[in-house]
């Protein structure tokens, strides 16, 4: 089980980090609401991570604190969310966020969630509600973070991939290509990098 990495930030590409261990690159899948808090590309960052092994894959799925973990953890617990699921749904709204839905029975914020219907929201709520009286208030402790023509050419260039990188994390955590395309197309600005434009996007879609 590797439940830990500590490391060099290679490369980031939403929703998967690369870092580097001891001369080793591992791919992790991390929620948005933690790839927005790690280091530039060249720093050091210590991931906690939950190892899942397939038949045909193994996977690692890497988070900043341990409340994010714990919630990703009880969330595959559920009957019919997965990792892919319970990583979109970490993506969307922070750990803080999600606890305040499910206490509150709110299902319209969860079912705008990517793979969340109605059913999956009212299973969400049921199962999850009798498992936080267990966690005290280790979810509840993190606040939601605050958020010459060469040059005009290559500053072209930049905003494409950008809204391209975007638009391909939104596809990765469950959006339709058109949805998250027209979901982009709202939010996006001239100033705005990948992680601030997957970020404001994934607020706009709550």
């Amino acid at each position: 089980m590797i439940g830990r990495l500590r490391g060099i930030i290679i490369e980031k590409q939403p929703p998967e980090v690369l870092i580097e261990v001891n001369g080793v690159g591992y791919e992790v899948s991390m929620p948005m609401t933690c790839l927005y808090d790690l280091p530039d590309n060249g720093q050091e960052a210590v991931i906690l991570t939950h190892f899942v092994v397939r038949e045909d894959a193994q996977l690692l799925y890497g988070f900043n604190h341990q409340q994010e973990r714990l919630l990703f953890r009880e969330l595959i617990k559920v009957n019919g969310v997965g990792p892919k699921l319970a990583l979109a749904i970490l993506s969307g709204m922070s750990a803080t966020q999600f606890v305040a839905a499910v206490e509150q029975g709110e299902i319209k914020t969860l079912v705008k969630l990517p793979g969340v219907g109605t059913k999956t929201a009212e299973r969400l709520i049921v199962e999850m509600k009798d498992r936080f009286k267990h966690f005290g208030g280790d979810l509840l402790n993190r606040t939601v973070p605050e958020d010459c023509e060469d040059k005009s050419v290559k500053s072209m260039q930049l905003a494409n991939n950008i809204e391209r990188e975007a638009i391909s994390a939104l596809i990765s955590l469950g959006y339709k290509p058109q949805e998250a395309s027209k979901i982009i197309s709202k939010v996006i600005k001239p100033e705005m990098d990948s992680e601030t434009l997957i970020k404001e996007a994934l607020k706009s879609a709550l």
